[in-house]
């Protein structure tokens, strides 16, 4: 009879003889690939420019009602609906949204809420 198998969390160990150890201080300039980061899409998570809330909140005095507006009009954008202005790559989601409500492409109807 043959000594039982050691096991790790259910997996035999292997032996000491079947282990390599990696060199890693052999790395050197020549060694090392450079590559570039992709860029991340346009995101929401750009902060809005403050000169753009302020023109904005002359038009939506109430300033929940421009939060709501604002923040509904960012979910349609990152659902991928297009823009009504001409978008700069500089601009985030709330941008958009903002000049959109300045420019008038965007006006707050009220009615029921039924």
């Amino acid at each position: 009879m043959g000594l039982p198998a050691r096991l790790f969390c259910g997996f035999p160990l292997r032996s000491q003889a079947n282990l390599r150890l990696f060199n890693f201080e052999a790395m050197d300039a020549d060694n090392i690939v450079p590559f570039e980061a992709p860029t991340p899409p346009r995101s929401s998570a750009i902060p809005m420019k403050n000169d753009l809330v302020e023109q904005a909140a002359e038009i939506v005095a109430d300033p929940l009602v421009l939060i709501n507006l604002v923040s509904k009009r960012v979910a349609q954008l990152n659902q991928g609906r297009s823009p009504l202005i001409e978008a700069l790559p500089s601009m985030g989601f709330a941008d958009i949204a903002l000049t959109e409500i300045i420019e008038g492409k965007i006006k707050l109807v009220e009615g029921s809420n039924s």
